[in-house]
This record gives structure tokens, sequence and C-alpha cells, in this order.
């Protein structure tokens, strides 16, 4: 079986120890992925809901270079620093799947990074 590293440039780079998404066996797997800009490559500033959303929109850039669509997800976590801060991702999660969401599990980061409130890593249909 083969595998295809993804890349897309309308999404933050990967760290080198890891890629954005690998394509295998039929699926896309998306890595973690930070609430970072890609256009100033800088940290979203403010609410945990607007860090949700530029988490799901670098996603939606590297399903997109996969060739698939946030449409095709099929599981998805997501971490987030504060466990009070669930419940608000989870109220911007719903603008974006609002009816047949994909699976989900919540977790909490192991490591703090400095204003970084959420993190998603991302299963999709190729």
């Amino acid at each position: 079986m083969s595998r295809t590293i993804i890349i897309s440039r309308s999404a933050p780079a990967a760290p080198a120890s890891y890629s954005q998404a690998v394509k295998a066996a039929g699926l896309v797997f998306v890595s973690g992925t930070a609430p970072i800009d890609p256009a100033t490559g800088r940290l979203v500033d403010g609410t945990v809901q607007a860090q949700v959303a530029q988490c799901l929109t670098n996603i939606a850039a590297i399903l997109e270079a996969a060739g698939t669509s946030l449409a095709n997800a099929v599981s998805a976590t997501l971490i987030v620093a504060d466990e009070d801060d669930f419940a608000p991702a989870s109220e911007e999660w719903e603008r974006w799947f609002p009816t047949d969401p994909p699976a989900r599990q919540g977790a909490k980061m192991p490591v703090r990074v400095a204003g970084m409130k959420v993190s998603i890593a991302m299963i999709a249909l190729a």
C-alpha cells in the first residue's frame, strides 16, 4: 500500500518531525493542527471559538490539497488546553458541522503553548 505526504501552502507548515497530513488506504490523516494564520505565521488571538475556526480553516486547506473536504471528515480529536474551553469549542464546532458531524473525541493538551487554546486532528475519506 502506498502513502502520499500532503502539503498545503494555504495552511501553516508542519514542524520537521511530522507532516501536515498523510493520504493512505483511502483516508487522509491530518496531524494536530494549531490555530495559526498561515498569512502571518502567528497564533490567532482571542476566544477558543476563533481558534477552532482557524484550526478548521487550516484543516479544510489541507484536505483540499489532498483532494477532499471537511464534508468527508469521519473522525476528529478536539484537543483543548483548558477543559473549561471544551463547551465553547463545541459551540463553534457545531457551526461547521451542523448536520452529520464526524465522530469526535476530546483530549487535554499534554503541553502548554502560550496562547494556544485548541488543536484539532482529523481523519477524512480521500
